[in-house]
């Protein structure tokens, strides 16, 4: 596999976290740790250069969110964020809910169990 360049971009805020070398082909819904911190990939896009007459990737474009140790719940056999015993819970690993997408799910105002 051939090194990737990548920029990296936290959202909620919106700022440049790094500028990364990474092999393989990072995908929404991955972990990739930046300065030992765990970040879930939201959203990947690329950029091209014209060379040579063909288009080449120049680099991706990662937005991550930061995520909190106890955020990550194994749930029926896969990773999602948040309670999942919530109602509103989106039981994915890229969004937590609807009504509290920050969180934390402890002592979020909105909980309600499962009915």
């Amino acid at each position: 596999m051939e090194d990737i360049a990548v920029e990296i971009h936290v959202t909620r805020p919106d700022r440049f976290l790094a500028k990364l070398l990474l092999v393989g082909n990072p995908q929404p819904g991955q972990c990739i740790e930046v300065n030992g911190s765990l970040y879930r990939i939201l959203e990947r896009r690329h950029r091209y250069h014209l060379q040579k007459g063909k288009y080449r990737l120049h680099k991706a474009i990662l937005s991550v969110q930061l995520l909190e140790e106890n955020d990550l719940r194994l749930w029926q056999g896969r990773w999602v964020i948040g309670n999942p015993e919530c109602k509103y819970n989106a039981r994915s690993e890229i969004i937590r809910c609807a009504v509290n997408p920050e969180g934390s799910c402890n002592g979020c105002p909105y909980f309600e169990p499962i009915s």
